[in-house]
């Protein structure tokens, strides 16, 4: 039975050529955390490339040579995988040896409201919201002490004006999603700007 061609294997030499002239610090990385290589290493270069694996010659700080096969992990299926996975293994790899540092959110401020009143504000929307989440889903006509808050504003603003608020709320909610969705993808766009290898996806 005829297997079919390996297409990464296909273009192992153009690849093996690329990382090895281009990115050594990166193929450094991988033989690092992927091929647990505890020695120093002075330079690496990508011998062999295929869908299941990749070959890396690495140069040890004693002058020594020392062959490394790192899995890829589930195989690529296909060439146009290449790219997005060296960038995750690459991204990995850096972020585990330490030399690349992950930005953390340390605070938070709401955009046109001065840092000063920032806390105050986001108190006030937190407690809007929860507090019409709460005269929404009271029981109506509730004896409960509990519901006492939740049935006094309905008699004063009536049903309606609380349904209006729960619709506000959740289209605030549908909105900050879609943000947060359209936010993320840029930054993935970012990052893969950043480690740049878009050339990996060009053909020879």
């Amino acid at each position: 039975m005829h297997m079919p061609a390996d297409p990464v294997a296909a273009e192992s030499k153009f690849l093996s050529m690329y990382m090895s002239n281009g990115h050594p610090e990166t193929l450094i990385a991988y033989a690092k955390w992927y091929g647990k290589v505890k020695d120093g290493i002075s330079n690496a270069e990508m011998m062999a490339i295929d869908s299941k694996s990749m070959t890396l010659t690495c140069t040890l700080e004693s002058g020594s040579k020392k062959e490394v096969r790192v899995a890829l992990n589930p195989p690529l299926s296909g060439y146009d995988q290449v790219t997005p996975r060296l960038l995750e293994m690459k991204a990995i790899s850096q972020e585990g040896l330490g030399m690349i540092e992950v930005p953390k959110i340390t605070t938070f401020r709401l955009l046109g409201v001065p840092k000063s009143n920032s806390i105050a504000v986001t108190v006030g929307i937190t407690f809007f919201a929860a507090f019409t989440w709460y005269t929404f889903l009271a029981p109506i006509n509730s004896t409960s002490p509990f519901f006492l808050p939740a049935n006094i504003v309905r008699s004063y603003l009536g049903l309606r004006a609380v349904e209006l608020g729960m619709g506000f709320i959740v289209h605030c909610h549908f909105l900050e999603s879609l943000y947060t969705s359209s936010h993320r993808e840029r930054e993935e766009s970012t990052f893969v700007s950043r480690f740049g290898s878009t050339a990996l996806s060009e053909e020879r």
